[in-house]
């Protein structure tokens, strides 16, 4: 038995009742969070992958957002993995990637899975990484980071912010910077950021602007739309930017 306000319950009981409890929801649908699991799981894997393709330099030929090598020999989990992965330290490169990436994640991301809940944080964080990559795809080379995400959380907050009636200008602003030193800095994928920003925003916006009566159905059939879209964008069309610099006939 177990006491309760008045006498005691049996467990059963109490576990029964529990069933009749409703969930406390987060703004946007889904379970409200009260610890951001899915944004310190992320951070957990990114830097962990970073360890990895430390220790074992191959990683990142394997796995990293390469056009050629998704077009041309159909390795399509770059377009994921190269998201998890960073500039490794060393041949010139620095730890500041990485750095800047988990920052970024550790700063906006429980304050978004607060708002949308987790699973749709990680609908959000995936599809905008998946954006980026399938920018890259079209747009750019080779490239890895997740910046992409990162950039989709910049504009799904600025969303979220707007529909919640938020003065949204600081996040015009650090979007606006952020871009800036896209352009200005070299070896910067813009594609990876331009492809995540607009992906992140759309996805944002098809979780904030989704009518309460139908917010499940037509948030998760914005998502799976979106996901469609961005496959249907690699199976359909070519690396252009690739084919222009290899000069590969299409």
């Amino acid at each position: 038995m177990r006491d309760a306000s008045v006498g005691f319950q049996c467990p059963e009981c109490v576990a029964q009742g529990n069933k009749t409890v409703r969930q406390a929801q987060s703004v946007f649908g889904g379970r409200a969070v009260t610890t951001p699991r899915v944004t310190w799981a992320l951070l957990i894997v990114n830097v962990l992958a970073y360890v990895v393709e430390t220790l074992s330099p191959g990683v990142i030929g394997t796995f990293e957002m390469y056009s050629g090598a998704v077009h041309y020999s159909g390795e399509w989990w770059r377009l994921i993995t190269g998201a998890f992965l960073h500039a490794p330290l060393g041949g010139g490169f620095s730890i500041t990637h990485i750095l800047f990436n988990m920052w970024a994640l550790y700063v906006i991301g429980p304050e978004l899975e607060r708002r949308l809940g987790s699973a749709r944080f990680l609908a959000l964080y995936l599809l905008a990484a998946l954006g980026g990559s399938v920018a890259i795809y079209l747009f750019g080379i080779g490239a890895v980071g997740a910046s992409g995400a990162i950039y989709g959380m910049f504009g799904a907050l600025f969303v979220v912010a707007r529909r919640l009636g938020y003065n949204a200008r600081n996040m015009l602003w650090l979007i606006g910077i952020n871009a800036a030193i896209t352009f200005m800095i070299p070896h910067i994928s813009w594609q990876g950021h331009l492809g995540g920003l607009i992906t992140g925003a759309l996805v944002g916006g098809i979780f904030a602007y989704a009518p309460p009566k139908s917010r499940n159905a037509v948030q998760w059939g914005g998502c799976v739309a979106v996901l469609l879209v961005l496959v249907a964008l690699v199976l359909l069309l070519p690396p252009f930017a690739y084919q222009a610099e290899f000069s590969i006939p299409g």
